[in-house]
């Protein structure tokens, strides 16, 4: 039985956020999706994925610290700390998903006095894996856990918009993407895995963010390469520009060159859990002259206009 603090590499008196950025760090790496020819790789998912839901659930972490129930969440006497591994997680074991380690609970349930014997004497652990009992006896495993792909476009990642998924068995659920997301971001579906005979295993969401046809990404910011004629480059004025929420008037100064960035504040994508959280990136509008081809009178106009100068003598050149 595994120390679920040494197996996340955290401290006893870790904090609730300290042990997520570990879980998070170590699933990414342990994800069997990235470690298809390591079994042992399998394994310690499995394991850093029992002690983080051990830690996270506040009843069980206390009880842990207290002696009471082991690595497993299993009572560490026949008799002692009170229900043992029958008492089922707050919120629910269905009908709730995580996204990045962030429980979504669904429908509870009360233990009866069945529950309480099957704890103490070899029945079902609530997070499943099973254990043994003093009689030999081991619990029913989980069904297996189902991994997912999904492509989500830009704007949507952008604006956080709830996603429709088709689960494996015909079932749609609607996703709400986590701030912050990315491709490679990874949600879990508590519960929404292949039945079994100890309940469902769970389903992991991995995120791939599409690219767009004139948007890119620079972090939470979003960049845009916005033509504009040589009239309204000299002359100033307003033209609408769009942003992953609506489009917006954008005023141009007076004598604007190629390159000029604009930037429109709250216009990017949602900040992830920490610095910013809560805020938005903004969108920064590179502002491009588009000169119009075989223009006659353009041509006339600058073959007699004397005024240019050298824009780049700044240069040496």
């Amino acid at each position: 039985m595994a120390d679920p603090y040494q197996t996340l590499g955290v401290a006893r008196g870790a904090s609730e956020a300290d042990i997520k950025k570990a879980y998070r760090k170590l699933a990414k790496e342990l994800h069997p999706d990235r470690n298809k020819d390591n079994p042992k790789a399998s394994e310690r998912f499995s394991l850093v994925t029992n002690a983080y839901d051990l830690l996270t659930d506040k009843d069980k972490r206390a009880r842990f610290d207290r002696g009471e129930i082991d690595g497993d969440g299993n009572p560490t006497s026949p008799f002692g700390g009170g229900y043992g591994g029958a008492r089922p997680r707050p919120g629910g074991q269905s009908g709730g998903f995580s996204s990045q380690g962030f429980e979504f609970g669904g429908g509870g349930e009360n233990p009866d006095m069945s529950d309480i014997f099957e704890g103490l004497f070899g029945g079902r652990q609530a997070r499943g894996g099973g254990f043994s009992s003093g009689f030999g006896r081991q619990a029913a495993a989980k069904g297996a856990n189902i991994d997912y792909r999904l492509k989500v476009p830009f704007v949507d990642a952008a604006t956080l918009a709830p996603q429709r998924v088709t689960l494996a068995d015909g079932k749609t659920i609607d996703l709400k993407l986590p701030a912050g997301v990315d491709t490679g971001t990874q949600m879990r579906l508590a519960g929404k895995g292949e039945t079994g005979p100890g309940g469902a295993g769970d389903a992991t969401v991995t995120i791939e963010v599409q690219p767009h046809r004139f948007f890119t990404r620079d972090g939470d910011d979003v960049r845009l390469d916005l033509p504009i004629t040589l009239a309204e480059a000299v002359l100033g004025g307003s033209v609408r520009a769009p942003t992953v929420d609506s489009a917006v008037m954008l005023t141009i100064p007076k004598g604007t060159s190629s390159g000029k960035v604009l930037r429109l504040k709250g216009k990017g994508f949602h900040r992830k859990a920490g610095a910013g959280h809560g805020t938005r990136g903004d969108q920064l509008v590179t502002l491009m002259v588009d000169l119009p081809a075989d223009d006659a009178a353009l041509t006339a106009f600058v073959e007699t206009w004397t005024g240019a100068g050298n824009p780049r003598a700044s240069l040496g050149v």
